[in-house]
């Protein structure tokens, strides 16, 4: 079955584009997938598919996730893929290795570019914000490592608009980089933040927003409609299984199937098509353990979701 054509978005007002959709490694390679073989046909089949956004972070399997997307992008053009990862949580009991701090940033980038095997990294992201660190120590280790070469762009995960306001605010009267990209939650099931703060924030700054968990870590596929799997997320992960397992999200699950099954599509194609649909939305990452799954959420680029089906759907899931 051919694939639907790939579309690309600027990172706000950023000169490089990304597609439309993009493929992270949370909790999938290097973690509960370990077969390199299967990594490296999914990320080809992304790839070939038109997929040029692949994000990943040094926390994602302590490291391991860096690796094997890495060996997975060797046999491709690097100026052919933008390529990020993340600095913030621990990565070993030792007091300084974590946080947002200069040493931290300095020391992790280049663990991050020896286990991904590659001499730039395109954005390097604060995982969360710090709030033990400076934001100026933060902001000003950033853009040296933007005038060393070793990234292109920083970007922010999780901040807060008020967050984003101040580092963008400090940059501006500094004359440092600024960060160019948000990466937030959003999905049907985690709306309010997205829409009520960080989008704002994002739009009043020309940033750009590739959403993560554009699924609701599964909720939405229907995943667990009649209980939870063993091995699934939230059988693993008690804060994902906490905050979406409920019984009246469940309930709104079917109606959103009565939904979909009228578009024609399943609810995944669906979910992650309402995303992109977000006017500050650059890309939408998908989590993939298989081709055939990378395959049939890429149906969702040819889904189209009117203004009267956004409402309805807005209705049945409010933020």
């Amino acid at each position: 079955m051919p694939v639907p054509q790939m579309t690309y978005r600027a990172l706000g007002k950023c000169g490089t584009k990304v597609s439309c959709l993009g493929l992270g490694g949370w909790t999938t390679y290097g973690g509960s997938i370990k077969d390199d073989h299967l990594i490296k046909t999914i990320i080809r089949a992304a790839f070939d598919s038109g997929i040029n956004f692949f994000d990943i972070a040094d926390i994602y399997a302590n490291g391991e996730s860096e690796k094997v997307m890495g060996k997975a992008l060797k046999p491709f053009q690097r100026s052919d893929y933008v390529l990020t990862t993340k600095v913030f949580f621990p990565m070993s009991p030792q007091i300084n290795d974590r946080g947002l701090s200069r040493k931290h940033i300095m020391e992790s980038i280049d663990k991050s570019l020896k286990r991904l095997g590659t001499d730039y990294i395109d954005i390097y992201f604060c995982h969360r914000f710090d709030p033990e660190t400076p934001i100026e120590e933060t902001a000003r280790a950033m853009d040296d490592l933007i005038h060393q070469g070793k990234i292109l762009y920083w970007g922010t995960s999780e901040w807060t608009g008020d967050q984003i306001d101040t580092v963008q605010d400090l940059c501006r009267k500094t004359n440092l980089y600024r960060p160019q990209v948000e990466q937030p939650q959003y999905s049907l099931v985690a709306r309010k933040k997205f829409e009520t703060d960080t989008a704002p924030a994002t739009r009043r700054h020309g940033l750009g927003s590739v959403v993560w968990s554009p699924l609701g870590s599964g909720i939405l596929t229907g995943k667990y409609d009649d209980g939870i799997p063993d091995g699934s997320r939230m059988a693993e992960m008690d804060w994902i299984r906490d905050l979406f397992y409920k019984q009246d999200t469940l309930a709104k699950i079917r109606t959103f199937k009565a939904i979909a099954d009228e578009l024609g599509c399943t609810r995944s194609q669906l979910a992650i098509a309402w995303a992109m649909k977000h006017r500050d939305v650059s890309s939408v990452i998908l989590g993939a353990t298989s081709k055939e799954q990378l395959v049939e959420n890429f149906g969702a680029l040819k889904v189209i979701v009117s203004d009267q089906i956004a409402e309805k759907l807005e209705t049945l899931f409010p933020a």
